[in-house]
């Protein structure tokens, strides 16, 4: 009958009175959402701020946040016309390749408390030996690695994460060096150089933000059926890798990221595990952990 963690009181029931008595209807849910955005002034709301919510993993975290009671979205898109999703609010025109990104960002935003800034905008450009893109390198080194510094520089100056918020970067297991092996081969430098660039740009941030409470994450997410794996031909090792839905990747996510602080702040992680990561058993051996903490 009451949303999950609530239960009738005295107070609560005066204030079913009154919102009855002044013509409103609708279930009680509804009416325990309005109480505790407009009515509770000691009920702490989560913030979370999504960059990169249009697509894959980005729109997945976006639509499992909405849905969640106590949280405000706010979500980035590139384009001037998102679609429409409840419960969000959508900033647009804040692409992350850009130099002025960070205060674009901050003017946009309401004065309030980030409590989780999660930063999952991507570029994959397929990449040979034979066939190296010198474009392609400088749009995946700027979306992994320097945008993120410009976005949490600002989001900090600003005021808008200080003790106790979390900043999660969505890496990947291919910016692991100690990972690479003969059995995948090379190629593909930008993706695993840019990830590997944005793996030490976490680790500084969370030396620079640990005296504040603030904690700082690296995450692989998992090996995920997206649009951006397929436009580089990786769908067809989806099936035998392991790969999961974007959904399926936000589902694990969360509660990690719920759990996460400053005792982890710095590391990198695969929530997921070892399951569709090629190297892992060869270079880390078997029988290992879910969550599973990777090495640079």
């Amino acid at each position: 009958m009451y949303p999950q963690g609530l239960s009738a009181s005295p107070c609560s029931n005066y204030v079913i009175h009154q919102w009855r008595a002044q013509g409103n209807s609708g279930d009680i849910k509804t009416l325990y959402i309005h109480i505790f955005k407009h009515i509770t002034p000691t009920y702490k709301m989560a913030n979370i701020l999504i960059l990169g919510a249009t697509r894959g993993l980005g729109a997945s975290l976006r639509t499992l946040y909405s849905k969640k009671t106590a949280t405000n979205v706010f979500a980035t898109s590139r384009s001037s016309n998102p679609e429409p999703s409840p419960g969000v609010t959508w900033l647009t025109g804040i692409d992350i390749s850009q130099p002025d990104v960070g205060q674009k960002l901050v003017s946009k935003l309401p004065s309030k408390k980030i409590s989780t800034v999660i930063v999952s905008a991507g570029y994959f450009g397929f990449e040979t030996f034979d066939a190296p893109d010198w474009e392609k390198q400088v749009q995946m080194y700027t979306t992994s690695a320097i945008g993120p510094v410009f976005v949490v520089h600002n989001l900090v100056k600003a005021g808008l994460l200080d003790q106790g918020s979390k900043v999660i970067l969505i890496s990947s297991e291919s910016g692991s060096i100690t990972l690479r092996h003969e059995k995948e081969g090379g190629g593909n430098f930008g993706h695993h150089a840019s990830k590997a660039a944005l793996n030490m740009v976490g680790k500084l941030l969370s030396l620079d933000l640990k005296p504040q409470g603030i904690a700082v994450g690296l995450v692989h997410p998992g090996f995920m059926r997206t649009e951006m794996t397929r436009s580089v031909g990786f769908d067809k090792y989806w099936d035998a890798g392991g790969a999961v839905t974007p959904d399926e990747a936000a589902k694990t996510l969360a509660p990690f990221i719920e759990e996460f602080d400053l005792r982890k702040t710095g590391e990198f992680w695969a929530p997921q595990g070892p399951g569709d990561i090629g190297t892992a058993e060869a270079v880390l051996g078997e029988h290992l952990p879910t969550p599973l903490q990777l090495p640079w």
